[in-house]
């Protein structure tokens, strides 16, 4: 039986945003450990099963992408679940929830036009455990560096056509951000599209120029995360299109968190949006306190 103490620490540390409590992720594997990415939400519909991803921004809110909601209007077929970490297996921690609503960035056509970002409520308040935490939004000002190694997890496809097997465990992949102008130049590399595809202000890429590793069919409207130190992660994209999946000069392109703060804050008054003076010595005072607190009444 799981003691108060224990409840506070859970309850505390829920409410501070990006901060797995179950160990880390496999350092250079691909399937994730259980609980490494507590935000991760499984997006299925009654008769498809899994559609998409999403992530955990507040009690009863997901974020997600535009496209995994072809009619905003009609969410009954829809099930998220939270706390999965294998579509195939048994999951002692999830959660399921219904859906009470979608709200959809304003202007959404399709991915590659931008815009692809859905706020999806859920029917009822989710109880924050280990396996279930919400993730850090940034702030409108808040910058990505060129070059930082974020992850993007989700059950989606291994390769092009081929989709997980077995258990069906979640998956990560390491991925760096890619400067915007130069993403721009690789999509237009080969022609392909080049007089239609371009990536706009309120996206950003993450990927490898010459490929290998990238997400793809079935991780749209995942979160693309990346650490803040002191093991915080702030999610910097939503899952949103690509040509192929891991080709060359084809990286993943994600919608930009940043650039729906304004829709975010007026949908999602409690979502934790952080900026670059987050504070992470306080952060770890403050956990360090709850801790030792939780562990006296434990006792």
């Amino acid at each position: 039986m799981r003691s108060f103490g224990m409840e506070l620490l859970i309850a505390v540390l829920g409410s501070e945003c990006g901060r797995p409590l179950v160990g880390t992720r496999i350092v250079g594997g691909s399937e994730a450990r259980d609980g490494a990415w507590p935000w991760q939400v499984d997006i299925q519909m009654i008769r498809s099963g899994h559609v998409c991803g999403g992530s955990i921004i507040s009690r009863d809110w997901v974020l997600s992408a535009a496209h995994c909601f072809p009619d905003p209007s009609d969410v009954s077929s829809y099930r998220l679940y939270m706390g999965r970490y294998q579509l195939n297996g048994a999951n002692q921690f999830e959660t399921m929830r219904e859906v009470k609503r979608v709200v959809v960035a304003h202007g959404y056509s399709t991915p590659q036009e931008g815009n692809d970002v859905a706020l999806v409520q859920l029917s009822s308040l989710l109880t924050w455990t280990f396996y279930i935490q919400p993730v850090c939004l940034p702030n409108a000002d808040f910058l990505f560096n060129v070059g930082t190694m974020c992850y993007v997890t989700g059950w989606g496809d291994t390769q092009e056509g081929v989709s997980l097997s077995g258990a069906g465990t979640l998956r990560e992949v390491r991925v760096p951000i890619i400067d915007q102008e130069a993403c721009n130049s690789m999509y237009h590399m080969d022609t392909y599209n080049s007089d239609t595809l371009s990536i706009l202000s309120d996206m950003i890429c993450a990927g490898y120029q010459e490929g290998g590793k990238d997400s793809c069919q079935g991780d749209s409207g995942g979160p693309l995360v990346c650490s803040m130190g002191n093991g915080t992660w702030i999610q910097a994209g939503v899952v949103s299109f690509g040509l192929g999946c891991a080709q060359k000069n084809r990286p993943g392109v994600y919608a930009r968190v940043s650039s729906f703060v304004g829709l975010i804050r007026s949908t999602v008054p409690d979502v934790q949006l952080l900026d670059h003076t987050y504070n992470l010595a306080a952060h770890g005072v403050m956990v360090l306190s709850v801790a030792l607190t939780a562990v006296m009444l434990s006792r």
